[in-house]
């Protein structure tokens, strides 16, 4: 069952899975669940220009994994709001994921967001489905010595893959920095590239972002050969990478 709780004066809703996007395939091997953006503290609905944003990222990750029978699905939260210690979006996306065993079985799963969806994939790493996670431009709280730091134990054992803007204004990609910097600790299997003069929305080289989505899916999910770019980024030590820059035309003549 879906969680149910108010938010404030809210009517309490319950989270979905979404319709399915993607796989005229015998069978479904691999689930994509795209987390959209969200705000720190609201009582509000689902944002809908959110969901459109993440639904278009979900058919283009769909396509690219039709022969390998992926399917995205993009998360229906129950309001926008991530809501300090609730985490909701958290809480909704670890539903999601067991949802998605309930549904399709033992299949590998990689969580993927935008911004504060970014922040609720890298918590619901966690969830035992779980095996890749893709954060765009991740909201991550400024650091606090009187809080307790961003958790990346979380992430080991999973694939994790950060992009960022180096213009973003909404989200600081400095603070994705630091948290890759401690997740690497515990994970090597990680890594974060920089879109250099791209905002929050990544729209300036939104074709290269969206063929590194992709060929980190399909390695992280199907065991594709990474591209080289992919990695040499896995491979490499901090700070190298961690602050990949990623190359104008990625995706067009990509070498294996």
């Amino acid at each position: 069952m879906a969680p149910n709780a108010l938010v404030g004066t809210a009517v309490a809703r319950a989270a979905g899975l979404g319709r399915p996007v993607g796989t005229s395939a015998p069978a479904v091997g691999g689930v994509v669940l795209l987390l959209p953006d969200g705000e720190p503290e609201s009582a509000r609905g689902p944002s809908p220009v959110a969901h459109a944003a993440a639904l278009a990222t979900a058919r283009r990750l769909a396509r690219a994994g039709r022969a390998e029978g992926l399917v995205a699905h993009v998360v229906r939260y129950r309001g926008r709001g991530w809501n300090g210690a609730d985490e909701r979006l958290a809480v909704d996306a670890r539903w999601a994921a067991s949802e998605v065993v309930r549904r399709y079985g033992d299949v590998p799963v990689c969580v993927a967001g935008r911004g504060m969806g970014a922040r609720a994939a890298l918590r619901a790493a966690g969830h035992t489905a779980v095996g890749a996670v893709l954060a765009l431009a991740p909201w991550l709280p400024e650091d606090d010595v009187a809080a307790a730091p961003e958790p990346v134990k979380q992430l080991a054992g999973r694939h994790v893959l950060i992009v960022h803007g180096t213009n973003d204004a909404r989200t600081d990609p400095e603070l994705s920095y630091r948290l890759a910097e401690r997740a690497k600790k515990a994970n090597r299997n990680t890594c974060r590239f920089e879109v250099h003069s791209d905002g929050h929305a990544l729209r300036e080289h939104r074709a290269e972002v969206a063929a590194l989505a992709a060929d980190f899916v399909l390695g992280a999910l199907f065991g594709h050969p990474f591209s080289r770019p992919v990695a040499d980024a896995f491979a490499a030590p901090p700070p190298l990478g961690l602050r990949m820059p990623l190359a104008s035309g990625f995706g067009r003549a990509l070498r294996r």
